[in-house]
Protein backbone atom coordinates (compact mmCIF):
# COMPACT_ATOMS: atom_id res chain seq x y z
CA UNK A 1 0.00 0.00 0.00
CA UNK A 2 1.36 3.09 -1.36
CA UNK A 3 0.77 6.88 0.37
CA UNK A 4 -0.10 8.91 -2.52
CA UNK A 5 -0.18 12.89 -2.30
CA UNK A 6 -3.40 14.18 -4.50
CA UNK A 7 -2.72 17.84 -5.41
CA UNK A 8 -5.84 19.24 -6.17
CA UNK A 9 -6.70 21.78 -8.56
CA UNK A 10 -10.27 22.39 -8.86
CA UNK A 11 -13.31 21.11 -8.99
CA UNK A 12 -15.20 19.69 -11.76
CA UNK A 13 -18.92 21.14 -13.31
CA UNK A 14 -21.30 20.52 -10.07
CA UNK A 15 -23.62 18.22 -12.39
CA UNK A 16 -20.84 15.52 -13.37
CA UNK A 17 -19.35 15.80 -9.55
CA UNK A 18 -22.70 15.29 -7.98
CA UNK A 19 -22.79 11.58 -9.58
CA UNK A 20 -19.47 10.71 -11.01
CA UNK A 21 -17.36 12.53 -8.17
CA UNK A 22 -14.44 15.18 -8.46
CA UNK A 23 -10.77 15.04 -9.50
CA UNK A 24 -9.81 13.67 -6.85
CA UNK A 25 -12.45 10.72 -6.68
CA UNK A 26 -11.74 9.99 -10.04
CA UNK A 27 -8.27 8.98 -9.39
CA UNK A 28 -9.60 7.39 -6.00
CA UNK A 29 -12.09 5.14 -7.94
CA UNK A 30 -9.38 3.91 -9.91
CA UNK A 31 -6.80 3.67 -7.17
CA UNK A 32 -8.68 2.81 -3.87
CA UNK A 33 -11.61 0.24 -4.67
CA UNK A 34 -13.28 -0.02 -1.57
CA UNK A 35 -13.57 4.09 -1.36
CA UNK A 36 -17.54 4.75 -1.12
CA UNK A 37 -17.76 6.70 -4.09
CA UNK A 38 -20.73 8.34 -6.33
CA UNK A 39 -21.94 6.13 -9.11
CA UNK A 40 -19.61 4.97 -11.84
CA UNK A 41 -16.82 7.30 -10.65
CA UNK A 42 -13.48 6.28 -11.62
CA UNK A 43 -12.24 3.46 -14.26
CA UNK A 44 -14.16 0.42 -12.85
CA UNK A 45 -12.05 -0.75 -10.15
CA UNK A 46 -9.43 -2.40 -11.96
CA UNK A 47 -6.23 -1.86 -9.96
CA UNK A 48 -6.88 -3.35 -6.55
CA UNK A 49 -6.26 -1.44 -3.19
CA UNK A 50 -3.33 0.10 -4.72
CA UNK A 51 -3.06 3.63 -2.99
CA UNK A 52 -4.25 5.42 0.81
CA UNK A 53 -4.75 9.06 -1.16
CA UNK A 54 -4.05 12.24 0.75
CA UNK A 55 -5.83 14.99 -0.73
CA UNK A 56 -4.57 18.74 -0.67
CA UNK A 57 -6.71 21.50 -2.40
CA UNK A 58 -4.15 23.45 -3.35
CA UNK A 59 -6.80 25.90 -5.76
CA UNK A 60 -8.42 26.39 -2.02
CA UNK A 61 -5.25 27.85 -0.85
CA UNK A 62 -4.33 25.04 0.95
CA UNK A 63 -0.02 24.51 1.69
CA UNK A 64 1.29 21.26 0.04
CA UNK A 65 3.11 19.17 3.17
CA UNK A 66 6.66 17.76 2.91
CA UNK A 67 6.64 15.89 -0.59
CA UNK A 68 9.09 13.18 0.74
CA UNK A 69 6.50 12.03 3.48
CA UNK A 70 4.82 10.30 0.35
CA UNK A 71 6.04 7.84 -2.13
CA UNK A 72 4.49 9.79 -5.10
CA UNK A 73 2.58 12.80 -6.11
CA UNK A 74 -0.09 13.34 -8.64
CA UNK A 75 -1.60 16.74 -9.84
CA UNK A 76 -5.32 17.02 -11.23
CA UNK A 77 -6.85 18.77 -13.64
CA UNK A 78 -9.34 21.67 -13.70
CA UNK A 79 -11.24 24.33 -15.08
CA UNK A 80 -9.25 27.11 -14.50
CA UNK A 81 -6.55 27.63 -17.02
CA UNK A 82 -2.86 28.80 -16.81
CA UNK A 83 -2.76 31.34 -18.10
CA UNK A 84 -4.67 33.31 -15.40
CA UNK A 85 -1.19 33.33 -13.56
CA UNK A 86 -2.49 32.99 -10.12
CA UNK A 87 -0.43 32.56 -7.12
CA UNK A 88 -1.39 29.42 -6.26
CA UNK A 89 -0.27 28.30 -9.27
CA UNK A 90 2.58 29.35 -9.14
CA UNK A 91 3.04 28.10 -6.09
CA UNK A 92 2.22 24.45 -6.61
CA UNK A 93 4.01 24.66 -9.98
CA UNK A 94 7.57 25.19 -7.95
CA UNK A 95 5.93 22.75 -5.51
CA UNK A 96 6.00 19.46 -7.93
CA UNK A 97 8.98 20.35 -9.18
CA UNK A 98 10.84 20.79 -5.88
CA UNK A 99 8.60 16.93 -5.09
CA UNK A 100 10.37 15.70 -8.59
CA UNK A 101 13.70 16.71 -7.86
CA UNK A 102 13.92 15.42 -4.41
CA UNK A 103 13.13 12.11 -5.82
CA UNK A 104 9.51 11.54 -5.21
CA UNK A 105 7.88 10.97 -8.90
CA UNK A 106 5.14 12.69 -9.55
CA UNK A 107 2.49 12.57 -13.01
CA UNK A 108 0.85 15.78 -13.72
CA UNK A 109 -2.48 15.41 -15.12
CA UNK A 110 -3.69 17.66 -17.93
CA UNK A 111 -3.79 21.69 -16.24
CA UNK A 112 -1.52 19.76 -13.84
CA UNK A 113 0.35 18.94 -17.44
CA UNK A 114 0.37 22.52 -18.06
CA UNK A 115 1.39 23.89 -14.61
CA UNK A 116 4.62 22.15 -14.36
CA UNK A 117 5.29 22.53 -18.45
CA UNK A 118 4.89 26.80 -17.17
CA UNK A 119 6.93 26.15 -14.07
CA UNK A 120 9.96 25.12 -16.03
CA UNK A 121 9.84 27.83 -18.70
CA UNK A 122 7.76 26.26 -21.13
CA UNK A 123 4.18 28.48 -23.10
CA UNK A 124 1.03 27.35 -22.39
CA UNK A 125 -1.50 28.69 -24.59
CA UNK A 126 -5.12 27.98 -26.15
CA UNK A 127 -5.17 25.39 -28.20
CA UNK A 128 -5.69 26.58 -31.87
CA UNK A 129 -7.87 24.03 -33.20
CA UNK A 130 -10.25 24.80 -29.71
CA UNK A 131 -11.57 22.23 -27.51
CA UNK A 132 -10.65 18.24 -26.98
CA UNK A 133 -12.85 16.52 -25.53
CA UNK A 134 -14.09 12.55 -25.66
CA UNK A 135 -11.92 9.67 -26.50
CA UNK A 136 -9.42 10.29 -28.26
CA UNK A 137 -5.91 8.83 -29.81
CA UNK A 138 -2.52 9.31 -29.08
CA UNK A 139 1.03 8.16 -30.70
CA UNK A 140 3.89 7.32 -28.66
CA UNK A 141 7.20 8.58 -29.45
CA UNK A 142 10.74 6.69 -29.39
CA UNK A 143 11.18 7.98 -26.27
CA UNK A 144 7.56 7.08 -24.93
CA UNK A 145 8.08 3.60 -26.17
CA UNK A 146 11.20 3.10 -23.95
CA UNK A 147 9.67 4.84 -20.98
CA UNK A 148 8.09 2.57 -18.31
CA UNK A 149 5.13 4.75 -17.74
CA UNK A 150 3.91 3.29 -21.27
CA UNK A 151 5.24 0.02 -20.71
CA UNK A 152 2.20 -2.35 -21.87
CA UNK A 153 0.94 0.27 -23.78
CA UNK A 154 0.66 -0.03 -27.79
CA UNK A 155 2.15 2.73 -29.64
CA UNK A 156 -1.33 4.02 -30.60
CA UNK A 157 -3.52 4.06 -28.02
CA UNK A 158 -7.03 5.71 -26.78
CA UNK A 159 -7.82 7.16 -23.63
CA UNK A 160 -10.48 10.16 -22.87
CA UNK A 161 -9.43 13.58 -22.78
CA UNK A 162 -10.74 17.34 -21.95
CA UNK A 163 -8.95 19.79 -22.62
CA UNK A 164 -8.72 23.94 -24.13
CA UNK A 165 -5.09 25.14 -23.56
CA UNK A 166 -2.25 23.11 -24.68
CA UNK A 167 1.68 22.72 -24.36
CA UNK A 168 2.60 24.69 -27.04
CA UNK A 169 6.63 23.81 -26.99
CA UNK A 170 8.34 21.21 -25.03
CA UNK A 171 10.17 22.37 -21.58
CA UNK A 172 13.69 22.81 -21.66
CA UNK A 173 15.45 19.13 -21.11
CA UNK A 174 12.09 17.61 -21.72
CA UNK A 175 11.53 14.52 -23.72
CA UNK A 176 8.40 14.44 -25.70
CA UNK A 177 6.09 10.83 -24.98
CA UNK A 178 2.99 10.95 -26.68
CA UNK A 179 1.11 13.74 -29.25
CA UNK A 180 -1.56 13.32 -31.41
CA UNK A 181 -3.21 15.96 -34.86
CA UNK A 182 -4.41 17.68 -31.77
CA UNK A 183 -1.88 18.64 -29.71
CA UNK A 184 1.76 17.45 -30.32
CA UNK A 185 2.55 17.39 -26.74
CA UNK A 186 0.07 14.76 -25.03
CA UNK A 187 2.71 13.82 -22.77
CA UNK A 188 6.30 14.57 -21.63
CA UNK A 189 9.28 13.67 -19.25
CA UNK A 190 11.81 15.31 -17.33
CA UNK A 191 14.43 13.82 -15.62
CA UNK A 192 13.60 10.51 -14.00
CA UNK A 193 11.05 11.37 -11.49
CA UNK A 194 8.99 14.21 -13.52
CA UNK A 195 5.99 12.92 -16.05
CA UNK A 196 3.06 14.97 -17.80
CA UNK A 197 0.18 13.53 -19.75
CA UNK A 198 -2.29 16.23 -21.25
CA UNK A 199 -5.35 13.27 -21.35
CA UNK A 200 -7.11 12.27 -18.60
CA UNK A 201 -5.87 8.51 -17.54
CA UNK A 202 -8.29 8.57 -14.54
CA UNK A 203 -11.21 9.64 -16.41
CA UNK A 204 -13.82 6.86 -17.19
CA UNK A 205 -15.96 6.65 -20.12
CA UNK A 206 -19.45 7.87 -18.07
CA UNK A 207 -17.82 10.71 -16.66
CA UNK A 208 -16.48 12.02 -20.24
CA UNK A 209 -19.93 11.28 -21.02
CA UNK A 210 -21.41 13.47 -18.22
CA UNK A 211 -19.07 16.42 -19.13
CA UNK A 212 -20.01 16.43 -23.32
CA UNK A 213 -23.52 16.47 -21.67
CA UNK A 214 -22.81 19.20 -18.70
CA UNK A 215 -21.11 21.44 -21.24
CA UNK A 216 -23.56 21.17 -23.98
CA UNK A 217 -24.46 25.12 -23.86
CA UNK A 218 -21.00 25.93 -24.82
CA UNK A 219 -20.20 23.21 -26.95
CA UNK A 220 -23.56 24.21 -29.19
CA UNK A 221 -22.02 27.54 -29.32
CA UNK A 222 -18.57 26.81 -30.39
CA UNK A 223 -20.65 24.44 -33.41
CA UNK A 224 -22.78 28.08 -34.16
CA UNK A 225 -19.63 29.78 -34.21
CA UNK A 226 -17.87 27.40 -37.45
CA UNK A 227 -21.09 27.26 -39.27
CA UNK A 228 -22.03 23.69 -38.02
CA UNK A 229 -25.27 21.97 -36.50
CA UNK A 230 -24.72 21.89 -32.55
CA UNK A 231 -26.67 18.83 -32.14
CA UNK A 232 -24.71 16.67 -34.92
CA UNK A 233 -21.68 18.31 -33.09
CA UNK A 234 -22.89 16.76 -29.42
CA UNK A 235 -24.36 13.54 -30.78
CA UNK A 236 -21.17 12.97 -32.62
CA UNK A 237 -18.90 14.05 -29.30
CA UNK A 238 -21.05 11.30 -27.25
CA UNK A 239 -21.47 8.35 -30.08
CA UNK A 240 -17.21 8.97 -30.04
CA UNK A 241 -16.87 7.98 -26.39
CA UNK A 242 -15.29 4.40 -25.68
CA UNK A 243 -14.35 2.55 -22.58
CA UNK A 244 -10.71 2.13 -22.76
CA UNK A 245 -7.95 0.54 -20.25
CA UNK A 246 -4.79 2.42 -21.38
CA UNK A 247 -5.12 5.00 -18.90
CA UNK A 248 -5.93 2.47 -16.36
CA UNK A 249 -2.38 0.86 -17.18
CA UNK A 250 -0.13 4.09 -17.13
CA UNK A 251 -1.66 4.62 -13.69
CA UNK A 252 -0.53 1.14 -12.42
CA UNK A 253 2.87 1.43 -14.15
CA UNK A 254 3.30 5.31 -12.52
CA UNK A 255 2.54 3.23 -8.79
CA UNK A 256 4.72 0.21 -9.79
CA UNK A 257 7.49 3.05 -10.58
Amino acid sequence: MRDLLVVKCGEVLAPVRRVHGDYDRWFAGALVPGLPLPSEAGLGRGLGPRARLHVVAVHLGARLPDPRRFDAVIATGSPRSVLESAPWMSRAGDALLEAAARGVPVLAVCFGHQLVAAALGAPVRRSPRGRELGTISCTLTQAGLADPLFAGVPRTFEVQATHEDEVAAPPPGAEVLAGNAHSAIQAFRVGRRLHAVQFHPELSAAAVAALVRARAPALEAEARGRGEDPAMRLATLLAGIRGTQWGERLLGNFLDA
